[in-house]
C-alpha cells in the first residue's frame, strides 16, 4: 500500500484511541486480536459500520488473563473513541466529553499515529460473514444496560456449579479476576434483553398426541415467533443470531450461547418451513451458521490466543450435541424434499461437507447432498431439475 492510500484510509477510517493500557493485555476487534506493547495505543483505519471490541487483562508475566469484557461500535468515517484504563478495576472506562474532544483532534492530527495499529483490511471480509445482520437497531436492542457484555455479569448461570469445559474455565478466570473483586458484593446482574424462544407450542383444547404432531414440525412456532417477537422481520432474527454467536464466542457469554443455541434449534427443528413459506429465510440462515463454524472451528488462530475457540470445546460438538442431531435431521429433509431451492441446497452442501471435515462428523452417505448420488437404475433416484434461473430453484421428483 502507497504512503498516499494509507494516510486517506487514516483520515477516514474510525479510531479507536486506548490509553494507559498495561502490557500484555489482549485487545480485539471483530477477528483481528492485538497483544498490548509498551507503545499501544489503539487500532486505526477501522472501516465505518458495526464492529465488537473486546480485552482481557492479563497478569505481569502475560500467561493469565481475566474473563474478556466486550462491547459493540457503530463508527462513523473518521471518528474516533477514546477509553482510558481504569488500573483498580482492569476495564476501559469512557472518559469526558471534553477530554474525548481534545483527544480526538490530536488523532486527527496524527499526534499519536505512531502509537495504533492498523486495523488488517484482509480480515474484513471475514467479519462482513459474521456480522452482515447485526445493526445499530440490532445491537440497541439485546444488548446489556450500559452495553457491556462479559461473563463476569453471569455468575448466576454457574450457580450449580460449572459442567462443561468450557463453563470450568470461565469460572476459573472469574474467580481471579480484579473486576468482581473490586466490589465487596456479588457481581450484579446485567442481562440481554434477548427474544424468548419456547421450546414447545401449546394449544388449549389439543391432545397430547396432536401436541406431540405440531411440535415435531416447529414450524408453527417459528411462524408465531417471527409474528409476535420480530415484526415477521426474518432480518431481526437472524441480527440476533449473529449477535448472540459474537458476544459468546468473542465476549466469552453463557448467557449468548445459549440464545444461539435456542435460535439453531428453532430453526432446524422446522420442517415445513425450509421448503414451503419460508425458503429464503433458510438459505440466509443456512449460510451464516456455516460462515460462523467455519469461523469458530478453525484449527489454528493468527496472533495472541484469547482462549476464544477454546469456548468451542466438545461438550456441544460432540457426535450426541444437540448440532450434530439437529443437522443429521435437516440433511435428510433437503435430500428428500420434493421441491428444494437451489440456493438452500448449495449451502447445506456447503455446511454438510464443513462439519465433515472440521469435525469428523459422519452423516448418511449416498445422498445428494454429499455428492454422493443414486444409480441411474434406482427408482427412488431424486432427478433435480432447473425450474426456473431467475429464483434458482431446482424440482426433485
Amino acid at each position: 500500500m502507497d504512503s498516499e492510500k494509507a494516510l486517506e484510509l487514516v483520515k477516514h477510517g474510525a479510531t479507536l484511541l486506548f490509553l494507559d493500557v498495561p502490557q500484555h493485555t489482549l485487545v480485539g476487534i471483530d477477528t483481528q486480536i492485538f497483544s498490548v506493547g509498551p507503545a499501544f495505543k489503539g487500532i486505526k483505519m477501522i472501516p465505518p459500520g458495526i464492529h465488537f471490541v473486546f480485552y482481557s487483562s492479563s497478569t505481569r508475566d502475560g500467561k493469565e488473563f481475566s474473563p474478556t469484557i466486550g462491547f459493540f461500535v457503530d463508527v462513523a468515517p473518521s471518528q474516533v473513541i477514546v477509553r482510558k484504563w481504569n488500573q483498580q478495576d482492569e476495564w476501559l472506562a469512557k472518559v469526558s466529553e471534553e477530554e474525548e474532544e481534545r483527544y480526538s483532534q490530536a488523532v486527527r492530527s496524527l499526534e499519536f499515529d505512531k502509537h495504533l495499529g492498523p486495523y488488517n483490511l484482509s480480515r474484513y471480509g471475514e467479519w462482513k460473514h459474521l456480522s452482515n445482520y447485526i445493526t445499530k437497531d440490532v445491537t440497541e436492542k439485546f444488548e446489556p444496560v450500559g452495553g457491556e457484555i462479559t461473563v463476569i455479569y453471569e455468575s448466576a448461570i454457574l450457580k450449580g456449579g460449572p459442567k462443561t469445559e468450557m463453563e470450568k474455565a470461565l469460572d476459573a478466570q472469574m474467580k481471579k479476576s480484579k473486576f468482581k473483586a473490586s466490589s465487596n458484593e456479588e457481581p450484579k446482574e446485567n442481562r440481554f434483553y434477548y427474544t424468548f424462544i419456547p421450546r414447545i407450542l401449546k394449544n388449549k383444547g389439543m391432545s397430547g398426541q396432536e401436541l406431540t404432531s405440531m411440535n415435531h414440525d416447529k414450524t408453527q412456532l417459528l411462524e408465531s415467533v417471527l409474528s409476535k417477537e420480530y415484526k415477521d422481520s426474518e432480518d431481526l432474527l437472524l441480527g440476533e443470531l449473529q449477535f448472540s454467536f459474537v458476544a459468546f464466542l468473542m465476549g466469552q457469554s453463557l448467557e449468548s450461547f445459549m440464545q444461539w443455541k435456542s435460535i439453531v434449534s428453532l430453526l432446524l427443528g422446522c420442517i415445513h418451513a425450509p421448503f414451503h413459506t419460508r425458503s429464503q429465510l433458510f438459505t440466509k440462515f443456512i449460510k451464516v451458521i456455516y460462515h460462523q463454524l467455519k469461523y469458530g472451528l478453525q484449527k489454528e488462530s493468527s496472533g495472541p490466543e484469547m482462549g476464544v475457540h477454546a469456548l468451542l470445546d466438545d461438550s456441544w460438538l460432540a457426535s450426541d450435541s444437540f448440532l450434530h442431531l439437529l443437522s443429521k435431521d435437516f440433511f435428510a429433509l433437503v435430500e428428500e424434499a420434493s421441491v428444494v431451492d437451489g440456493d438452500l441446497l448449495s449451502w447445506t452442501r456447503k455446511f454438510k461437507e464443513l462439519l465433515e471435515n472440521r469435525l469428523g462428523w459422519e452423516f448418511q452417505k449416498n445422498s445428494p447432498i454429499d455428492g454422493n448420488y443414486f444409480d441411474e437404475d434406482d427408482e427412488y433416484a431424486p432427478v433435480v431439475e432447473m425450474l426456473d434461473e431467475s429464483h434458482e430453484e431446482y424440482m426433485v421428483t
